[in-house]
């Protein structure tokens, strides 16, 4: 799948406009997350890049120390015991992905796209059965472009969904990709980032269908 020729310049130019504008709020969440918690102030994790490559994407720290030290990725569920005070917050606005803007700058990852994977991630099934994420249907097809900060699947779907219900959305946006997608998601995510609604958003993909 080849991306649009504009889409990596657009990437670069909305990076560096989204550091230096957010530069002081990078002093406040450091100060609070080291108040709470104490350091890292930053998760550092391997995820699963464009063709399967691995980079290191960066986070605010959102949940307690120990959960770095965990073997086995479990998906995060809502009002997860593992997350600090100050890692709700983060997470109900998305700031704790603000040190995000770095992977994109490099061309880790893009503005808009599907969620970038941890490789040691599983998905816990209703049979009380397990499966790795890289034998979920549409894998293989998502991984064809870089991950994103945001996208269908993360505007539209309920955090706590399965993997294999996002990938879903994930192959309709790979499927109508285009700038003009991009930036309606994009200020979609700024209008739910505003609302402080990340944790409990239910907005209905019917609403992507009337902003065409």
């Amino acid at each position: 799948m080849k991306e649009p020729f504009s889409k990596r310049f657009f990437d670069i130019f909305l990076s560096i406009i989204g550091l230096i504008l957010s530069s002081w709020l990078w002093v406040l969440i450091w100060i609070a997350i080291i108040i709470e918690d104490g350091f890292p102030v930053f998760f550092r994790h391997k995820r699963i890049g464009k063709h399967g490559k691995l980079f290191n994407s960066m986070k605010f720290r959102s949940m307690i120390k120990h959960t770095l030290n965990e073997k086995v990725n479990y998906q995060a569920i809502e009002n997860d015991p593992r997350i600090t005070r100050v890692g709700r917050f983060l997470r109900k606005t998305a700031i704790d992905e603000l040190p995000q803007l770095l992977n994109i700058f490099f061309g880790e990852m893009s503005f808009v796209g599907p969620r970038a994977l941890l490789p040691s991630e599983i998905e816990a099934c209703s049979n009380g059965k397990c499966i790795h994420i890289y034998d979920i249907p549409g894998y293989e097809k998502r991984i064809e472009v870089r991950p994103g900060l945001t996208g269908i699947a993360q505007v539209y779907a309920p955090r706590d969904i399965t993997r294999r219900h996002k990938f879903k959305y994930d192959l309709l946006y790979i499927k109508k990709m285009n700038i003009f997608l991009d930036i309606k998601l994009i200020l979609l995510s700024f209008l739910v980032t505003f609302k402080g609604r990340w944790e409990k958003r239910g907005l209905k993909l019917t609403m992507l269908e009337k902003t065409k």
